[in-house]
């Protein structure tokens, strides 16, 4: 198969991206190479991805149509992946226009390019943080979404409303993936693993948000590719429409869209995350507590069931696994 992934030298779209070419695929990446953190880390990852001569990299920005089409007349894709985003909830409070721009703008450009290709299936990574702070638990694809807490999480529900549309308009067959909360080795700098094991090993303070009352349905970054990959092969259509007892589909009755959540149901307590990492490292944290984030919200919680009937998967490396795997990693990998 023929790929065009977005987002390549990205934590997501670089697993993805090996375990593709790993089977034998053909994958063009695109990735902006953006400073939001460390560019070496991007590019370690991209040097990795181009041990395989199946592997082509085109650097450029989502906002730079040109660049986009080079690529796609690189890949000639039958299968798009949209993983290439401004990430991050509380950098969206402090430069919200870089979501816009990379989020919004961007994502219109993939859009299009998937209007000109029209791609056997074109995927769209969308985030939990769409549910807002919703109380009903645990968060189902067809719960109402249209309370963001971030400017993050709005640009990725509009996003999925621009997607939509064009899958009506152009007959794109198009899904929508809802992550929730995904680590693993080679995770960004700014997510809460990747900070509490750095400064644990440093014997500095960690800080610990909402006094630890949050939770989290953390999702291994093994089991989200997994999902990823599954679900290429079910593009929206009246053909695999779930008809399960209990599931509700979210097909549109107007166009192949469909929007799913990946995660495991399995939330975590803040603080069990962090007695995890610390039973890991062998280490106990300095703990700073601190009040809940401007943005952040109590909890998030996925219904895999959707998930489950369109692939039989659903996420299931317990955190313990995962957490001592990242740590194996980030000990071999700053210790060169």
């Amino acid at each position: 198969m023929r790929y065009l992934i977005t987002g390549t030298a990205g934590f997501i779209g670089f697993h993805l991206a090996k375990r593709l070419l790993d089977e034998g695929h053909f994958v063009v990446g695109f990735d902006g190479m953006t400073p939001y953190y460390d560019v070496a880390m991007k590019e370690e990852r991209h040097a990795i991805l181009a041990r395989s001569n199946a592997f082509t990299p085109v650097i450029g920005m989502l906002e730079d149509m040109t660049a986009l089409e080079r690529a796609a007349e690189l890949a000639e894709p039958e299968i798009i992946i949209h993983l290439a985003a401004q990430a991050g909830v509380r950098y969206s409070l402090e430069n919200p226009r870089s979501y816009v721009d990379s989020n919004l703008t961007g994502s219109f450009n993939v859009l299009e390019l998937a209007r000109e290709i029209s791609p056997r299936h074109l995927m769209l990574a969308s985030t939990s943080s769409v549910y807002g702070s919703n109380d009903k638990i645990p968060f189902a694809e067809a719960d109402r979404a249209d309370e963001p807490m971030t400017i993050y999480a709005a640009t990725k529900k509009s996003m999925e409303l621009m997607a939509h549309s064009y899958a009506h308009l152009h007959k794109i067959p198009t899904t929508a993936f809802r992550f929730f909360t995904v680590y693993g080795p080679w995770g960004r700098p700014d997510m809460a693993l990747f900070k509490f094991v750095d400064a644990i090993r440093k014997g500095k303070p960690i800080d610990v948000y909402g006094e630890g009352q949050m939770s989290r349905d953390f999702t291994y970054i093994d089991d989200l590719i997994e999902a990823i990959v599954k679900l290429t092969d079910v593009a929206p259509s009246e053909d695999n429409r779930v008809t399960v007892e209990g599931v509700i589909d979210t097909l549109s009755p107007q166009a192949p869209f469909r929007v799913v959540n990946i995660g495991g149901g399995q939330p975590v307590e803040l603080m069990r995350f962090v007695e995890t990492v610390e039973a890991a490292l062998g280490t106990p944290a300095i703990r700073n507590m601190l009040p809940m984030q401007q943005g952040d919200v109590p909890r998030t919680y996925a219904a895999p069931d959707l998930l489950m009937a369109l692939t039989g998967f659903k996420p299931e490396i317990e955190l313990e696994e995962g957490v001592k795997r990242f740590v194996e990693w980030f000990g071999e990998h700053y210790a060169r």
